[in-house]
């Protein structure tokens, strides 16, 4: 079962969701209003997806989305009463998965969850995929300088600077940028 983290931002003393959650089966782990500190509470916590209840959400509640989605990653839901597209992209922008206007209803808490839930791991995905293509380009930038340096010292052309390089990591049983930042740091500190 999941863990839920339920942010009530309503008025109302017990929001329309907690009941909705109680009456489709799902347990509620802590509740807390959003004059929390958002990220240290999902610490404290430790929840599968945080569901937040709020009539309209405001820039309080946007900003603790925001600090939650860049620091820790969870899937969000957002359960309210605004219809304005530029707050529902705000909220998707700021880290919400699903963004669900008007009518809780217990019978549609579990697929707004699944859909949720998956949608966050494919963003996810997208994410990691996104930043293991940054570190590549940033491995090979690195690479060609030091093949340049290597160039420029041993007075060669560039596949023969790669070959020496390559050699390099073979023999040491190194990974291609490693070598690369070790000739690089040479040149740094030879000052040439």
């Amino acid at each position: 079962m999941l863990r839920i983290l339920l942010i009530n931002d309503t008025a109302k003393k017990v929001g329309r969701l907690k009941s909705a959650l109680t009456e489709a089966g799902f347990e509620v782990v802590d509740e807390s209003g959003l004059t929390i500190d958002l990220p240290a509470r999902v610490a404290a916590v430790r929840p599968d997806v945080i569901l937040i209840d709020s009539e309209s959400p405001g820039r309080d509640v946007m900003e603790q989305v925001c600090l939650l989605s860049r620091d820790q990653p969870h899937p969000i839901v957002m359960f309210t009463d605004e219809h304005d597209p530029k707050v529902m992209r705000q909220a998707i922008q700021s880290g919400v998965s699903a963004y669900i206007v008007e009518g809780i209803h217990a019978q549609r808490l579990q697929p707004i969850l699944d859909v949720a839930m998956a949608r966050f791991e494919s963003d996810q995905a997208l994410r990691a995929q996104l930043n293991a293509r940054d570190q590549q380009m940033a491995e090979r930038k690195r690479i060609e300088l030091a093949k340049g340096l290597l160039m420029k010292m041993r007075q060669c052309n560039e596949e023969e600077a790669y070959t020496l390089m390559r050699r390099q990591a073979m023999s040491k049983q190194q990974k291609l940028i490693q070598v690369a930042e070790q000739i690089i740091s040479m040149h740094e500190m030879l000052g040439n």
